[in-house]
């Protein structure tokens, strides 16, 4: 019996990307590893809330099935007793969970007839005595580790912790005396370390260290990333003597910012086809249900569709802007029926086809079937975002977001829009003059704010969002060009603009290839400067000391023993072609495209307080740059209409 992680390492070898490794972990290192000797039959798989999350979020139920179990069971529930049986139990190491597994492992009828016992993260000494020291219940174990596996993958290059209330716990106005804060920092901390647990990562952690400079008092909410930094640096200080084979030097990047590095990104419209599907059409989380006709006449049928990595159509799609994503769709529709033979067949009349013309038509009826289904399962989606976007003139109310954020618009503009479009969703408006008041706070001092809620004919209780948004901006220090409230009240709009143009001409700037794809999120030119070890040193910090200027940030010999990369190569420009390598709207921007056999060390971002799309979407292009696999963390992946609720509960 052991208590050790497992040897598996991300390092050497066939280069796999983040969900890969931690699918495989859970299949291969957990679920297959416990079948061996006289363990090879079919066993029982128990999990609790928080683990049964960890496993839906990277596998399938067929994928457990092939590993030879025949039940899931939750460990909180009763279950029968199957005492012919194994049984492995992948839990959190918590003494509740230690004592429901003695009620069913202990004295003379236990439940089951061995226990595997994995556990999600490092557990404490107390509660491994407490297993040992129960006589009956050690003859019956047949293994015992830790996973160090306790984050959900999103996708192929993100996670969450699963914080979805960080903002309230973290930054309301109760938190700092709250107890809650401390355990949510904690948990986070682990959640976030067992990712480089799992990857057999050791990072160089960099953390935004606001109020830290002395130029400014600090408040508990600027020092919320330092904490989080400092918590997760010794958890992962910890696996180097506790994990076999783990990296004894550093092998990545992860830097940790709070949601006050942009407070733009999460309200402004993001025009790729991943953001308007979740910003504009009711989804259930990545669940779209679409209605096809009843064949017998009824009442239309309803289908349910996860638009997720599997679905090939969706990773092509995804990251690209609106409008190409539609002619694209309509492209691929029309080249499938001028070239699938079952699509040709079908178009003729019924009376004209041969026997051989039949039998084609029946064999290539099944994969005729699943791509039409696909393909006009995306054009419906497409039309309906684009329907959206008209009835609500959101080219316009897109154009002027931006228009704010570069300093290209002011007063007048939101005055004449608002006056224009009085039908405009509410929720649409109130994300407009969010974004004003970032870009012009003192328009929002005294009783200004609440005239041009009037204007806009905003509910008055909304007023909450503009006073909670200070409580996450927090210290008010050289904030130009950022996504927060500044101190320089100019007359002039240039001087009020939160971000820099990178558009409009060469000397390594970009062009725009689609309209409103100007915004970028502030964390593209941070990862930017972090893969070129070009942190600001008076807002990051480093938990392990200064990084030598000439660090081979780009060194593949950690990973897989190959040549370095040139980590100063030119950068990729977006231009009128469509498929421009790098294009931030273009599908070459997605992992997709990605040659991940010559990647460099990972860069890992964890944003505290909500990622947006935007910023999954640079993590992609980022990738294929920098030639450095870029993954994303966060408490949660929010969209616009959840991020405001957040942001409303910080009153509260």
């Amino acid at each position: 019996m052991s208590c050790t992680d497992s040897a598996s390492s991300s390092h050497g070898g066939e280069y796999k990307n983040f969900r890969q490794i931690t699918r495989d972990r859970l299949l291969l290192e957990m679920l297959k590893s416990s079948s061996s000797g006289d363990s090879r039959g079919w066993k029982v798989l128990i999990m609790d809330k928080v683990t049964v999350k960890v496993m839906s979020s990277s596998c399938k139920m067929t994928d457990i099935t092939d590993q030879g179990i025949s039940l899931v069971e939750d460990l909180f529930k009763r279950r029968q007793p199957m005492p012919s049986m194994d049984v492995i139990y992948f839990i959190q190491p918590i003494k509740e969970n230690i004592v429901m597994f003695l009620s069913d492992m202990s004295g003379r009828e236990p439940l089951y007839r061995k226990a595997f016992i994995f556990f999600s993260g490092p557990t404490p000494k107390e509660l491994v005595s407490h297993l040992k020291n129960d006589s009956s219940v050690l003859p019956r174990i047949g293994a015992l580790r830790e996973m160090n596996l306790e984050y959900f993958p999103l996708e192929s290059q993100a996670f969450t912790t699963d914080h979805d209330r960080a903002l309230e716990e973290l930054y309301s106005k109760s938190a700092e005396k709250s107890r809650q804060f401390d355990i949510t920092m904690t948990t986070m901390a682990i959640r976030i370390a067992t990712v480089f647990a799992s990857l057999k990562e050791f990072p160089v952690v960099w953390y935004r260290a606001k109020g830290m400079d002395g130029t400014s008092a600090a408040t508990f909410r600027d020092l919320v990333p330092v904490r989080l930094a400092s918590a997760v640096w010794d958890t992962i200080s910890m696996y180097k003597t506790s994990i076999p084979n783990f990296p004894q030097n550093e092998t990545c990047d992860l830097l940790i910012v709070d949601r006050s590095v942009d407070l733009i990104a999460p309200i402004i419209h993001e025009w790729t086809y991943d953001a308007m599907c979740h910003d504009l059409l009711d989804l259930d989380g990545n669940k779209y249900v679409q209605e096809v006709p009843n064949k017998s006449g009824g009442d239309p049928q309803r289908k349910e569709f996860l638009l997720e990595d599997h679905d090939p159509v969706w990773l092509e799609m995804r990251h690209l802007h609106i409008a190409e994503a539609s002619e694209k769709l309509s492209d691929k529709m029309q080249t499938f029926m001028s070239k699938n033979k079952a699509a040709q067949l079908q178009q003729k009349d019924n009376s004209e086809l041969s026997t051989r013309e039949i039998q084609k038509m029946v064999q290539a009826l099944p994969a005729y079937n699943e791509q039409m289904e696909k393909l006009s399962l995306h054009v419906e989606i497409a039309g309906k975002v684009n329907k959206v976007v008209r009835d609500e003139g959101l080219r316009d109310l897109g154009q002027l977001e931006q228009d704010l954020v570069f300093g290209d618009a002011g007063t007048k503009e939101l005055i004449h829009f608002l006056r224009s479009y009085q039908h405009t969703d509410t929720e649409f408006k109130l994300r407009l003059l969010m974004i004003y008041a970032m870009v012009y706070p003192e328009k929002f001092e005294g009783d200004k704010g609440t005239k041009l809620m009037q204007v806009a004919k905003v509910p008055s209780e909304d007023i909450k969002v503009f006073q909670n948004m200070k409580l996450l901006e927090g210290t008010n220090s050289k904030k130009k060009h950022h996504g927060a409230f500044s101190l320089k009240f100019d007359a002039h709009k240039k001087h009020h603009a939160l971000r820099k143009d990178r558009t409009g001409g060469g000397g390594g700037e970009e062009e725009e290839t689609w309209q409103l794809s100007r915004f970028y999120p502030m964390l593209e030119d941070l990862i930017e400067k972090l893969g070129k070890n070009d942190m600001p040193k008076d807002e990051y910090q480093c938990m392990n000391g200064p990084r030598p200027k000439n660090a081979a940030t780009n060194d593949t010999s950690a990973k897989s023993g190959g040549t370095a990369n040139h980590p100063n190569s030119r950068r990729s420009r977006r231009t009128t072609k469509p498929h421009a390598p790098g294009d931030a709207h273009s599908s070459n921007s997605t992992s997709t495209a990605t040659d991940f056999k010559n990647m460099g060390q990972r860069i890992f971002v964890f944003i505290i307080g909500g990622a947006t799309r935007s910023e999954l979407r640079v993590c992609h292009k980022l990738t294929a740059k920098l030639k450095r696999e870029v993954i994303l963390g966060s408490t949660s992946l929010d969209d616009p209409t959840q991020y405001i609720s957040k942001v409303k509960m910080l009153s509260e």
